[in-house]
């Protein structure tokens, strides 16, 4: 018996030492084969879908601008582009199609991705801010009290559109703040003088990005220096400055067309119904219920100017605080290395708590009221903030689908004889690029180094030349495009329904656009800013004036008729 149990035992054991071989066996195992797993995954290729870096790239932009434009539906008409990238980065029409693939591309990629990036999500809290700052300036009664002082210095409709030129120059650190600044101050005064919110829009919108490209101190020149690799960048974009003719033209025109009292295509219909009390001229009034209950007679012009003078110091802060003046870095580098961003939303967050105490204060509002503004303040950017999240969807389909890289591959071909066409090139290159992506940033991100490459050691004058076409051309792009996020943020700012906007906004930008690319022809000869500069100057003049007096005549022909 005792041997029987010393068997047992000794079964018992052999059986315990092979189940800790089987296990130490399949441990080694599961480890090996996860092991193998992970290692696969990370040797496995990247996904590219079948169409990259060619011309399909750039069609989800551009049916999405088409549509935009004659569907006058802009929400739509982005989701349609949304929907063909995903489609396309799916290899729709392509053997291996993938409808998961490309569900999952538009919603996991796209919206939520854009959604989940901190950027974005810094420049949504930014708009959210500054709506419910515009609502508590309303409410308290500093824009009521800012049009009658206004109502008294400004008493014309020039005066009124030279009043918007002028505060949109002086606030040239970033195209968001600007769009929506000006657009909260002067639209009491415009919508006085009965200046149509396209007009109005159209302002605001040739004084954002054209003023901040040409700013030395600002987030475009800090986007732009930072994309100039192996050269002193700022230095570069000081010394592109007078050849960025499309900016500069864009403020000339713009004072010409206020000054002469001219409008042309479907700016001119806005601009007579205005005068007649139609401000929009169109039934679709994206921010008729934004309107705020304005407390009168309690609140003083200090109620306006206060907060905005807190809001541009504010932003100025955050700006050189997250380029790391603070830390011992200088000012001027220190916005080069700035993320407008992060600065824009602590800035608009801290410019909001001493407003809120400003008004408690001065008891022109209440702490009650003031909370109340922020759900109004964000019910009126919501339409801004959707088409902007479409907008930067759509980006992210056409990145995906490689539009950098065949436009990079088509520019980086041009050489020989076509050097001297070179800037005019380019500038048109960049204009399509980001007209159909809807980014100027993203643009020069492409371009700069390009040109850099190209000109770097051997031909400094035209790297120059070429860097500024390159500024032009994505601004005029970004100028002209209904999914750019200037543009967006240029009708938030009006509250102008978005594609009046850009319809209106159109022909003015087009006609810019056409002399900046003469002027460049001959830059990219003459090497020289000053001579395409006058050439430019008079024949935008000019033409003015032929339009001037050629729609003058028709309404004389009319009215004997």
């Amino acid at each position: 018996m005792e041997l029987s149990g010393g068997r047992r035992e000794e079964s018992v054991m052999t059986d315990m030492k092979k189940n800790i071989k089987r296990t130490a066996v399949l441990s080694v195992v599961l480890i090996l084969m996860f092991a193998t797993t992970v290692f696969g995954a990370e040797q496995t290729e990247e996904y590219v879908p079948a169409v990259y870096a060619t011309f399909w790239a750039l069609v989800p932009p551009v049916v999405a601008i088409g549509l935009a434009l004659i569907t006058k539906e802009v929400y739509s008409s982005l989701f349609v582009g949304i929907v063909i990238g995903g489609l396309f980065y799916g290899n729709a029409f392509q053997p291996g199609f993938s409808a998961e693939r490309s569900v999952l591309h538009i919603f996991e990629d796209g919206l939520v991705g854009v959604l989940s990036d901190s950027y974005n999500v810094g420049i949504l809290i930014f708009l959210v801010v500054l709506g419910v700052m515009v609502s508590m300036m309303n409410k308290a009664g500093g824009s009521a009290a800012f049009g009658e002082w206004a109502s008294e210095h400004i008493k014309t409709r020039i005066g009124a559109q030279l009043s918007a030129i002028m505060l949109g120059v002086l606030i040239f650190i970033d195209d968001y703040f600007n769009c929506l600044t000006v657009g909260s101050v002067m639209r009491p005064v415009t919508d006085k003088h009965q200046v149509s919110r396209a007009k109005l829009a159209y302002l605001i919108d040739a004084t954002a990005a054209p003023v901040c490209i040409i700013a030395p101190i600002s987030s475009w020149a800090a986007a732009v220096t930072g994309f100039v690799k192996g050269e002193d960048g700022f230095s570069i974009f000081i010394k592109a400055i007078p050849y960025n003719y499309y900016a500069l033209f864009t403020i000339i025109a713009m004072v010409t067309l206020v000054v002469l009292q001219v409008d042309f295509g479907p700016m001119a219909k806005h601009e007579a119904n205005a005068q007649k009390g139609d401000l929009f001229t169109t039934g679709d009034r994206p921010y008729a219920e934004s309107k705020q209950d304005v407390i009168k007679g309690k609140g003083k012009v200090i109620d306006l100017v206060f907060p905005i003078l807190v809001l541009i110091i504010c932003c100025i802060i955050g700006m050189i605080y997250t380029g790391g003046f603070f830390d011992g870095t200088g000012f001027v580098d220190a916005f080069a290395g700035s993320d407008a961003s992060i600065g824009l939303m602590l800035g608009s967050f801290f410019a909001l708590i001493i407003t809120i105490c400003f008004y408690s204060i001065r008891r022109v509002l209440s702490f009650t009221d003031c909370c109340n503004s922020i759900p109004e303040g964000f019910k009126a950017m919501v339409p801004a903030i959707l088409i902007l999240t479409f907008a930067w969807t759509l980006k992210t389909m056409t990145e995906s689908l490689g539009a950098k890289e065949f436009v990079a591959g088509l520019v980086g071909g041009v050489s020989g004889p076509l050097l001297g066409l070179f800037p005019a090139i380019i500038f048109l290159v960049g204009a399509f690029l980001a007209f159909a992506t809807g980014t100027s940033w993203g643009t020069f991100g492409i371009l700069i180094p390009i040109v850099v490459n190209i000109f770097s050691g051997t031909n400094h004058t035209m790297m120059i030349i070429s860097i500024s076409a390159c500024m032009a051309g994505a601004v005029c792009g970004d100028h002209c495009s209904p999914i750019s996020d200037t543009t967006i943020m240029a009708s938030a700012g009006a509250q102008c329904n978005h594609m009046n906007h850009v319809s209106t906004q159109l022909p003015y930008a087009v006609l810019v656009a056409g002399i900046s690319c003469l002027t460049y022809i001959i830059a990219g000869f003459v090497r020289n800013p000053v001579v395409p500069f006058i050439i430019g100057v008079l024949i935008l003049i000019g033409t003015f004036v032929g339009i001037k007096y050629i729609t003058r005549t028709d309404k004389v022909n009319e009215q004997e008729e």
